[in-house]
């Protein structure tokens, strides 16, 4: 953290041990939901802030900064509530907003806010939404077509979907002679000094921690790769798996918590990379996504406990099982996404799903239970194809366009289908995923319908989509 924030309390603290995790709710006192602008203003005085970050998700899937020194309250108020004007062909060119009609409106959302860990002057940071000139959220805004996705979940099917990404990534660094206790394929939990990054990755859940992302855990990862004549840097894999969250929050905490590894990455010297694949041959990086069918806040039973698989649990692998190939279009975005699943390390590349079946492109992880029989966690769907190129908002509405597919299929149909992809039974000649752009683009442009359903994506924002396939085909 930034020696111009006030660190963030230790164990030796008077205040030791005070939750919530987040800085901006102990300072407030109250939980984010209920912030508003006083609030926020209060902090930025009472702390002595100088900076407000304006930060939103571009149509390309990287996080964007605006930034400004309040002249006055008046001021600050002002950005707080309004935000400011941007170029949205800039933005979001690439998902249908032209230059004829490209001005947007960025809008904080006071309940994200948080205290900048990397700022060069102590920072207030807000995550934004896009406002389009009729005073409505932008319908090619990545953060409006996700939102939009999760109300018509919860309209025709009476639940929420909540997720958590895996956020998998790899650390480079040049050798020396301390560099003496990796081993390829043998970094799984391992603790230092067996591996260089631990320290980068337990900050990494302090911030964001700190930040109010809502973090499950964090470990290393089974990749290791020793330098060769291409590359002289030693690589070693991590992951940090984030909480389960609405779709929406679920979405903005993976590119928040890829900042985070790159920002701490810079400033140490290494490299972070979450490409799908470093070096052929090596474990590569996923971005497995779990899915939590949620109704009136109660996580739903999904049979991860070898019951019969729940009717929610049913829509989200049926309609999973049924669009993959077409969200690959949101969650495997480089030529090395079809490397990685070409290698098959514990990579899948046939429409499965099974229980615990790491191979399988959908699977039903086992839960932690107490004494009690107690589930500790949440049982999940886990979505296994995307890797790190995947745009987390994109992908996260694609998904549930998908459940309401699933839903809305004959029941004798959909139990057809779930029988038919079982890994438990599915045959060698079971469908692929695919390989190239083209194949892609093919799905996409057959699934079109199904995305597009209850306007969540546009036909112009499919256009540009598929367009953008095309030419890399």
């Amino acid at each position: 953290m930034s020696a111009s924030i006030p660190p963030a309390t230790t164990i030796d603290s008077p205040q030791a041990g005070v939750l919530p995790a987040s800085r901006l709710e102990r300072l407030i006192g109250k939980s984010s939901r209920d912030w508003d602008v006083d609030d926020l203003v209060a902090v930025f005085v009472g702390e002595g802030l100088r900076l407000v970050h304006l930060m939103h998700v571009g149509g390309d899937g990287w996080l964007k900064t605006l930034d400004f020194v309040p002249r006055d309250h008046v001021h600050l108020r002002d950005v707080l509530t309004s935000g400011e004007r941007a170029d949205g062909s800039s933005l979001f060119g690439m998902l249908g907003v032209s230059v004829t009609a490209s001005d947007v409106v960025v809008r904080p959302r006071p309940s994200s806010a948080f205290l900048d860990p990397f700022a060069s002057a102590p920072a207030l940071a807000l995550l934004c939404d896009h406002v389009g000139r009729d005073g409505k959220p932008l319908p090619e805004s990545p953060d409006t077509i996700v939102a939009r996705a999760q109300a018509r979940l919860l309209a025709e099917t009476g639940i929420e979907l909540h997720a958590l990404g895996e956020v998998e990534y790899f650390l480079g660094k040049r050798p020396d002679e301390s560099d003496i206790y990796g081993a390829t394929e043998r970094g799984y939990h391992a603790s230092s000094p067996f591996v260089f990054g631990e320290a980068l990755r337990r900050q990494a859940l302090l911030h964001l921690a700190e930040m109010g992302v809502p973090v499950k855990y964090g470990h290393s990862e089974v990749g290791y790769i020793q330098p060769d004549e291409g590359d002289n840097r030693i690589w070693e894999q991590h992951e940090v798996e984030l909480a389960l969250q609405p779709l929406p929050q679920a979405a903005d905490a993976v590119v928040l918590t890829q900042w985070v590894l790159r920002n701490l990455a810079h400033r140490a010297g290494l490299r972070c990379s979450f490409d799908p694949v470093l070096r052929q041959g090596h474990a590569g990086s996923g971005m497995h996504f779990h899915l939590s069918p949620v109704a009136g806040g109660t996580p739903l039973a999904v049979g991860a406990g070898n019951d019969g698989l729940g009717d929610e649990a049913s829509w989200v692998v049926s309609g999973l099982a049924t669009l993959a190939g077409a969200l690959m279009a949101f969650g495997n975005r480089t030529p090395n996404s079809f490397v990685r699943l070409s290698q098959a390390r514990e990579a899948p590349n046939r429409v499965t799903w099974g229980r615990y079946n790491r191979k399988a492109l959908i699977r039903l992880p086992i839960v932690a239970r107490g004494a009690d029989n107690r589930a500790v966690s949440a049982e999940t769907v886990e979505f296994r194809l995307p890797d790190g190129s995947a745009h987390p908002h994109l992908l996260l509405a694609g998904i549930a366009q998908a459940t309401v597919l699933g839903r809305s299929m004959p029941t004798e149909a959909r139990a057809r289908l779930i029988e038919r992809t079982s890994a438990a039974g599915a045959a060698a000649d079971a469908v692929g995923v695919p390989r190239s752009f083209a194949d892609v683009t093919e799905a996409l442009s057959r699934a079109r319908a199904a995305l597009e359903a209850g306007d969540v994506f546009l036909p112009r924002v499919m256009d540009r989509v598929i367009d953008g396939l095309s030419r890399q085909a």
